[in-house]
């Protein structure tokens, strides 16, 4: 396997996290199917990317909040205050969700916020999107075996 397929899938994953939406999954379905693939290491990649980008919109929300309203901020006002509700509502184990659409990067941004400790933070983070890749990742196995 190529480290340009690990570089590819780390890099889609990334901003995916800040930018872009469902572009890590299509990614590293892509990349799967590759010759060469190998799934573990594809899922790494994916994971740290997309935990990567997490961090960046946790820096967002805990330094960078001024720039809300840039249209190169990843997190639209309202997305950010239904966030806030959502994490003021059940706490810091929200975080596992954030791999969802359209809720899961405020969730982080939410985080940066609220002043939530880092490490706390990257532990909750890491699992969920984990559990993301390793599902996308067991379910194509299936289908293509």
């Amino acid at each position: 396997m190529t480290a340009s397929l690990l570089f590819g899938v780390f890099g889609a994953a990334l901003l995916s996290a800040t930018l872009l939406v469902g572009v890590s999954e299509a990614a590293l379905i892509v990349a799967a199917g590759q010759p060469d693939a190998r799934l573990f290491p594809l899922f790494l990649a994916a994971t740290a990317g997309n935990v990567l980008g997490a961090i960046v919109n946790f820096a967002l929300g805990r330094y960078l909040l001024r720039f809300e309203e840039r249209h190169w901020f990843p997190v639209s006002p309202a997305n950010r205050q239904r966030a806030e509700a959502l994490f003021g509502r059940y706490g810091r184990p929200i975080l596992l969700f954030s791999w969802l659409p359209v809720i899961g990067d405020p969730l982080t941004l939410a985080a940066g916020l609220m002043r939530t400790p880092f490490a706390l933070f990257l532990v909750y983070v890491t699992i969920g999107k984990a559990a993301r890749y390793a599902v996308l990742l067991w379910a194509w196995d299936a289908v293509a075996t």
